[in-house]
C-alpha cells in the first residue's frame, strides 16, 4: 500500500483510519487537528480493536491448547484471530504513518 503524503498549508499526512469504506477499501482522515471528534474516535476504535484482540487471543489459545477441541472451535478461533490480526496490522500501519520521518 502507497504512504499517501501530507499536504500544503502544514496540513499533516492523511491519518489511515481504523475502519475501512463500505467496499473494503481504506479510509483516511486529513485535518491538522489530532484532537477533533472524527480524531479521537478513531483512537478510542483502535484501542478498542487491541484489548478485543487481547481477549480473542486468549480464548483461542484455550481452544488450540486443547486436543480434544471441535474442529469448529478451532475454525471460529482461527477466523476471530484472523480479523484480530487484520485491525493489529491496520492501527500499526497507521500509528507508523504518524510517525514523524527525521533525516539521519
Amino acid at each position: 500500500m502507497q504512504r499517501p503524503t501530507g499536504h500544503a498549508h502544514g496540513m499533516s499526512a492523511p491519518r489511515l483510519l481504523p475502519w475501512p469504506s463500505p467496499d473494503g477499501n481504506p479510509c483516511y482522515l486529513v485535518t491538522d487537528d489530532n484532537g477533533s471528534y472524527l480524531s479521537r474516535l478513531a483512537d478510542d476504535l483502535e484501542a478498542v480493536q487491541l484489548a478485543t484482540g487481547t481477549d480473542v487471543l486468549g480464548h483461542a489459545r484455550k481452544v488450540l491448547d486443547d486436543p480434544a477441541s471441535p474442529h469448529a472451535e478451532v475454525r471460529f478461533a482461527g477466523l476471530r484471530l484472523a480479523e484480530c490480526l487484520t485491525d493489529a496490522l491496520r492501527v500499526a500501519e497507521s500509528r507508523g504513518m504518524r510517525v514523524p520521518v527525521t533525516d539521519i
